[in-house]
Protein backbone atom coordinates (compact mmCIF):
# COMPACT_ATOMS: atom_id res chain seq x y z
CA UNK A 1 0.00 0.00 0.00
CA UNK A 2 2.52 2.18 0.88
CA UNK A 3 4.18 1.36 -2.75
CA UNK A 4 0.64 3.35 -4.16
CA UNK A 5 0.45 6.19 -1.94
CA UNK A 6 4.12 7.64 -2.55
CA UNK A 7 3.93 7.09 -6.41
CA UNK A 8 0.69 8.73 -5.93
CA UNK A 9 1.84 11.37 -3.60
CA UNK A 10 4.79 11.94 -6.38
CA UNK A 11 2.86 11.93 -9.68
CA UNK A 12 0.72 15.02 -7.84
CA UNK A 13 3.93 16.80 -6.65
CA UNK A 14 5.10 16.41 -10.13
CA UNK A 15 2.46 17.96 -11.39
CA UNK A 16 2.67 21.03 -9.15
CA UNK A 17 6.39 21.35 -9.45
CA UNK A 18 5.69 21.24 -13.45
CA UNK A 19 3.09 24.10 -13.47
CA UNK A 20 5.43 26.05 -11.37
CA UNK A 21 8.26 26.04 -13.44
CA UNK A 22 7.04 25.58 -16.79
CA UNK A 23 2.80 27.02 -16.68
CA UNK A 24 3.96 30.58 -16.28
CA UNK A 25 6.32 30.22 -20.03
CA UNK A 26 1.86 29.98 -21.20
CA UNK A 27 0.69 32.41 -18.46
CA UNK A 28 2.24 34.99 -21.20
CA UNK A 29 -0.47 35.03 -23.04
CA UNK A 30 -2.24 36.93 -20.16
CA UNK A 31 -2.38 40.50 -19.92
CA UNK A 32 -2.02 40.40 -16.15
CA UNK A 33 0.43 37.90 -15.82
CA UNK A 34 2.35 39.72 -18.94
CA UNK A 35 2.58 42.64 -16.99
CA UNK A 36 4.27 41.29 -13.76
CA UNK A 37 7.57 41.92 -12.99
CA UNK A 38 10.27 38.75 -13.53
CA UNK A 39 9.94 39.01 -9.08
CA UNK A 40 6.59 38.67 -9.42
CA UNK A 41 6.53 35.85 -12.05
CA UNK A 42 9.28 33.97 -9.41
CA UNK A 43 6.97 34.25 -6.70
CA UNK A 44 4.02 33.05 -8.46
CA UNK A 45 5.96 30.06 -9.63
CA UNK A 46 6.94 29.70 -6.18
CA UNK A 47 3.58 29.64 -4.32
CA UNK A 48 2.74 27.00 -6.38
CA UNK A 49 6.12 24.99 -6.13
CA UNK A 50 4.84 25.48 -2.34
CA UNK A 51 2.20 22.76 -3.21
CA UNK A 52 4.82 20.74 -4.39
CA UNK A 53 6.07 20.24 -0.96
CA UNK A 54 3.19 19.73 0.58
CA UNK A 55 2.82 16.45 -1.27
CA UNK A 56 6.66 15.58 -2.09
CA UNK A 57 7.97 15.31 1.28
CA UNK A 58 5.38 13.06 2.94
CA UNK A 59 5.83 11.12 -0.22
CA UNK A 60 9.74 10.72 0.74
CA UNK A 61 9.20 9.96 4.16
CA UNK A 62 6.24 7.64 3.54
CA UNK A 63 8.58 5.90 0.70
CA UNK A 64 11.86 5.75 2.44
CA UNK A 65 12.66 2.22 3.83
CA UNK A 66 14.42 3.40 7.09
CA UNK A 67 11.14 5.27 7.81
CA UNK A 68 8.97 1.42 7.01
CA UNK A 69 8.74 2.39 3.38
CA UNK A 70 9.33 0.15 0.45
CA UNK A 71 12.17 2.03 -1.25
CA UNK A 72 15.70 3.24 -0.88
CA UNK A 73 16.89 6.69 -1.46
CA UNK A 74 18.23 5.98 -4.86
CA UNK A 75 14.99 4.21 -5.89
CA UNK A 76 12.96 7.09 -4.66
CA UNK A 77 14.94 9.12 -6.78
CA UNK A 78 14.83 7.57 -10.09
CA UNK A 79 11.11 7.06 -9.49
CA UNK A 80 10.45 10.46 -9.00
CA UNK A 81 12.99 11.25 -12.26
CA UNK A 82 10.69 9.17 -14.32
CA UNK A 83 7.45 10.69 -12.92
CA UNK A 84 8.85 13.86 -14.02
CA UNK A 85 9.53 13.20 -17.37
CA UNK A 86 5.91 11.47 -18.06
CA UNK A 87 4.16 14.32 -16.35
CA UNK A 88 6.26 16.67 -18.31
CA UNK A 89 5.66 14.94 -21.29
CA UNK A 90 2.50 15.00 -20.89
CA UNK A 91 1.92 18.67 -20.13
CA UNK A 92 4.12 19.48 -22.64
CA UNK A 93 2.00 18.08 -25.55
CA UNK A 94 -1.17 19.21 -23.81
CA UNK A 95 0.00 22.82 -22.76
CA UNK A 96 2.20 23.65 -25.63
CA UNK A 97 0.86 22.54 -28.77
CA UNK A 98 4.08 22.95 -31.03
CA UNK A 99 6.29 20.72 -28.65
CA UNK A 100 6.23 17.08 -29.81
CA UNK A 101 7.57 14.30 -28.70
CA UNK A 102 9.98 12.25 -31.34
CA UNK A 103 11.67 9.15 -31.18
CA UNK A 104 14.75 10.26 -29.51
CA UNK A 105 12.85 10.71 -26.94
CA UNK A 106 11.70 7.61 -26.48
CA UNK A 107 14.46 6.51 -26.80
CA UNK A 108 15.64 8.37 -23.75
CA UNK A 109 13.02 7.20 -22.07
CA UNK A 110 13.47 3.44 -22.94
CA UNK A 111 16.89 4.02 -21.04
CA UNK A 112 15.08 4.89 -17.99
CA UNK A 113 13.15 2.18 -18.07
CA UNK A 114 16.31 0.34 -18.03
CA UNK A 115 17.53 2.72 -14.92
CA UNK A 116 14.64 1.85 -12.82
CA UNK A 117 15.13 -2.02 -13.58
CA UNK A 118 18.38 -2.07 -12.72
CA UNK A 119 18.11 0.70 -9.69
CA UNK A 120 15.96 -1.87 -8.45
CA UNK A 121 18.05 -5.12 -9.45
CA UNK A 122 19.25 -6.56 -6.09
Amino acid sequence: MKIFITIGLLVIANIFMTLAWYGHLRLKDYDWFNSLPLVGIILFSWSIALFEYFFQVPANRIGFHENGGPFTLLQLKIIQEVITLVVFVAFSTIVFKNETFRWNHFVGFIFLILAVYFVFKK
